[in-house]
């Protein structure tokens, strides 16, 4: 049976047939500033008006604008980032919205790719737009943002009120707002099937969510009066359908692609205070899927991937509500059945946009795996459960989906007329990062994802007597309530000495400091120059309790260390890092690389001894080829997994001769010994060998004569260099 056509796909032939000429429905005049005209200059900085954070929460996130990126390669991607939101012009965004609603477009045209004039998912990339706008503007607090900001949203508020007045066909309810006819949303009640309609709800969240952004981050009120509107009318459209016909249209692929519209909802209640808006986000309950996470129950194999990781983090938000355990459980549960189970080196997941088998990741390496949209909702989903629940797993996650995968996916370079973002991410042999996505979900998310970098770096508790450090990037904490500002100090991604230092304010505070999981070569934490004696455990917080004065210095120190993951599914595919850092091999070979280490190990059994610094900070070479980090963003063929060749049993120069065989799990000989390293003496690395050959010998994976022949070459090697 052949699979429906994905939306990368159809994006091609978009692509192709993308609007060249601008829109020129002039029909009704618009009451925006005349093209030409600035709009009135902004007030003074706008106060945020945060989602309030419910009681079930342990910890909470800081504000947007209370933690300022430092020097280094988040803040140059983001500062990319920053000047497309600047640049690219509001019109271009506002065309597809202007024209359903019989507005003049003022000469501009969409901005391409499925943001056509007469593309089914066209408005989704505004409502992105209107984030990534909104987050700019509550990092840098550029008044020009604001106001390109303030007109967006003033527009949008005409299109509404145009289209409840004026439209044709005339809305079902004046909160209508959408850069297309009510028509798909209609279309989808009688399960009309994509490509015919292309995910009407997917784009009502996006527009939605970023008018809950330009109120949220940016303080403007009307924004959040355009998006009650919308819930009305969603609460009107779905309200009085049967929990039947809900379910099947949630179960159509892609077509019933809602994206997060029960969290959006459950945030709109949270603000208005409206039981319609909280009844509407329940209508988005996928029931099926829902009960099965619950239950612990894996039925992902087959689903496309982003149209399920949102609803998620919705259900999170309709426990905070509700209180109903489902809602968490599934939650739960699910982020365990991806994190880890069908997750790639990179944290990212899917292959072709689908959910494959658990486990299955050396089977699904291709050029379409990882599609960025889904590490951003992983990520959100993340940090959700982690104001439930402060578990380090979550954050090691984080770390990895951020540093590896979205650091990844903006090309280092500007673009005045793209995000320059990734859509799949490649994990086969030889296969590179294709970078534009004008138009795309992944284009859309792109845009958001490197605007809001420092959003989980830092944490609180819900008392406000401990601060989480979660993310040892350089930036700088201001937390107006306890009177403290923070200022860290790191080269991350980069290895060294991360330092933690109270600028101002004084108080006693439990600080927690995450270990992460990579860190198995020490944690080191001093305050003032004195060692700290706390247990640092890798996968787990670090807590300092004092009372902390003005000048007080933090300095962490985790070196990294070379380390494989082998893949779940086939132990012999593997990825190399360095810490938290992936590593790419740079080659345009189509197969899979043949790298061997162990005839290199010196009795510390590392790494180090079979891969060499290149001379640049983070660079390898082995086996004649470069190893760079990942989050170097160019269009250099890579190879992110390698085949590890480890054919026969060898100690250094000393040849066994005897085959490295594997044992039921995939673990080789080698493997196991290894494992078992730092060995303090040759003597006691020959008894090792010699107790791993006994147990190979009686598991039947060794003759007596190749065990005695295993143990003699342990004998005669000198691995003490």
């Amino acid at each position: 049976m052949s699979q429906p056509p994905t939306r990368r796909g159809l994006l091609r032939l978009a692509a192709v047939t993308a609007a060249a000429a601008p829109l020129t429905n002039a029909a009704l005049p618009a009451h925006a500033a005349p093209a030409g005209e600035a709009p009135p200059p902004p007030p003074a900085r706008a106060t945020a008006a945060p989602v309030p954070a419910p009681p079930t929460w342990a910890v909470h996130p800081f504000p947007l604008d209370r933690v300022t990126l430092g020097d280094g390669v988040f803040r140059r991607k983001r500062d990319l980032m920053l000047d497309y939101a600047r640049s690219y012009p509001a019109d271009r965004i506002l065309a597809v919205f202007r024209a359903n609603a019989g507005l003049d477009t003022r000469g501009a045209r969409p901005p391409g790719g499925w943001e056509t004039s007469d593309g089914n998912l066209r408005g989704h990339y505004g409502g992105h737009f209107l984030t990534l706008v909104a987050q700019a503007y509550a990092d840098t607090g550029e008044a020009a943002l604001k106001t390109k900001l303030d007109y967006l949203v003033g527009a949008l508020g005409e299109c509404q009120t145009a289209l409840a007045e004026h439209g044709s066909p005339r809305p079902s309810h004046p909160g209508y707002l959408a850069a297309y006819p009510e028509t798909q949303f209609i279309l989808l009640e009688s399960y009309t099937t994509y490509p015919t309609i292309w995910a009407p709800y997917y784009t009502c969240h996006k527009i939605m969510q970023g008018l809950l952004d330009a109120h949220t981050l940016a303080g403007n009120g009307q924004a959040l009066e355009i998006a009650s509107k919308m819930g009305d009318w969603v609460h009107s459209r779905l309200g009085p359908l049967p929990k039947a016909r809900l379910e099947r249209m949630w179960s159509i692929y892609i077509a019933g692609e809602y994206g997060g519209m029960n969290e959006v909802l459950a945030d709109l209640y949270a603000l208005t205070g409206r039981e319609e808006h909280l009844t509407a986000a329940r209508c988005f309950d996928n029931t099926v899927l829902l009960d099965a996470c619950a239950e612990d129950r894996d039925i992902l194999e087959g689903r496309h991937a982003n149209q399920h990781i949102p609803q998620f983090t919705g259900y999170l938000r309709l426990f905070d509500h509700t209180g109903e355990e489902e809602y968490a459980a599934a939650a739960r549960n699910f982020w365990g059945m991806v994190a880890g189970p069908r997750m790639y080196s990179l944290g990212g997941t899917g292959q072709g946009e689908m959910f494959r088998a658990r486990g299955a990741v050396a089977a699904t390496l291709d050029d379409n795996n990882a599609e960025t949209c889904a590490t951003y909702n992983m990520l959100k989903l993340s940090r959700q459960l982690f104001f439930r629940e402060p578990d380090a797993a979550r954050m090691d996650y984080y770390e990895r989906g951020l540093t590896n995968h979205i650091l990844a996916s903006r090309r280092d370079a500007a673009g005045a007329d793209s995000p320059e973002v990734t859509y799949f991410v490649g994990m086969g042999p030889g296969v590179q990062r294709d970078y534009g996505n004008t138009g795309t979900c992944c284009g859309g998310t792109g845009m958001e994802n490197h605007t809001k970098y420092q959003d989980s770096v830092y944490f609180r508790s819900a008392d406000g007597n401990a601060l989480y450090v979660n993310l040892y990037l350089a930036s700088t904490l201001r937390w107006p309530e306890r009177g403290f500002v923070i200022e860290q100090a790191s080269e991350y991604p980069a290895e060294g000495v991360r330092t933690l230092t109270f600028r101002e304010g004084s108080g006693r505070l439990d600080l927690r400091l995450r270990v992460p999981a990579w860190a198995t070569g020490g944690f080191t934490v001093t305050v003032n120059g004195v060692r700290q004696q706390a247990e640092a455990v890798p996968g787990s917080y670090l807590t300092l309790s004092r009372s902390w004065r003005r000048g007080d210095r933090i300095r962490i120190s985790a070196p990294y260390r070379l380390r494989i993951e082998r893949a779940l599914d086939d132990p012999s595919v593997q990825s190399v890092f360095h810490g938290p850092v992936l590593l790419v091999a740079r080659s345009p070979e189509q197969g899979f690389r043949a790298f061997s280490f162990y005839k290199d190990f010196t009795l510390r059994g590392d790494l180090a001894d079979a891969i060499q610094p290149e001379g640049r900070p983070s660079h390898f070479t082995t086996h004649g080829l470069t190893l760079a980090p990942f989050h170097v963003a160019d269009n250099t063929r890579y190879h992110a997994y390698f085949k590890r060749a480890e054919p026969v049993i060898v100690f250094g120069t000393t040849d066994s001769g005897v085959p490295n065989r594997a044992r039921g799990d995939g673990l080789t000989f080698l493997d196991v010994l290894w494992e078992r390293a730092p060995f303090a003496t040759s003597g006691r690395f020959v008894q090792e060998v010699r107790t791993l050959a006994d147990g190979w010998l009686s598991g039947g994976l060794l003759t007596r004569t190749e065990r005695d022949r295993v143990i003699a070459a342990a004998v005669g090697a000198d691995l003490r260099h």
